[in-house]
């Protein structure tokens, strides 16, 4: 029997797949569940126009996101820290002051899209990724100077 799958399954197949299984599994195990649906031909057409629209959303994303990318890779931001006598800061700088700074500069990041290799705990200028979507990754320049 041929069945397009509401949800990923292991093993078996991703979301809005169209799949072969054997009519008994689909009977008593996917259709009770709710995780799958008779592919008719009234369904397989609403799982393409549904997989159409995701597609264009996603581009419509896509071009958004790199967008954004283009506009962070000429910033500059810059963290005035105490530091010591051998420019070792005290403490590290942190993803959350570096959201802060760029929110100050008019850009919404999460300090979960940021990504900080190795803990900054000297003075100097680094480059930060910011990971904008699965796809796009756009890089900052952080200048951490002394107050």
């Amino acid at each position: 029997m041929k069945i397009i799958l509401k949800e990923n399954i292991e093993k078996l197949g991703d979301k809005n797949e169209i799949v072969d299984v054997k009519d008994g599994y689909a009977r008593n195990y996917l259709f009770p569940k709710n995780l799958a649906l008779k592919a008719t031909k009234s369904n397989v057409n609403v799982i393409k126009e549904l997989d159409r629209v995701k597609e264009k959303k996603e581009k419509s994303v896509i071009r958004t996101a790199q967008k954004l990318a283009d506009k962070l890779k000429n910033i500059s931001i810059t963290v005035s820290t105490e530091a010591g006598e051998d420019e070792k800061i005290f403490g590290s700088v942190t993803t959350q002051q570096i959201a802060e700074l760029l929110d100050e500069k008019g850009f919404k990041i999460d300090k979960h899209q940021i990504i900080i290799e190795t803990p900054i705990k000297n003075l100097g200028v680094f480059n930060i990724s910011i990971k904008i979507h699965k796809e796009i990754t756009a890089e900052v320049k952080l200048w951490v100077v002394k107050k």
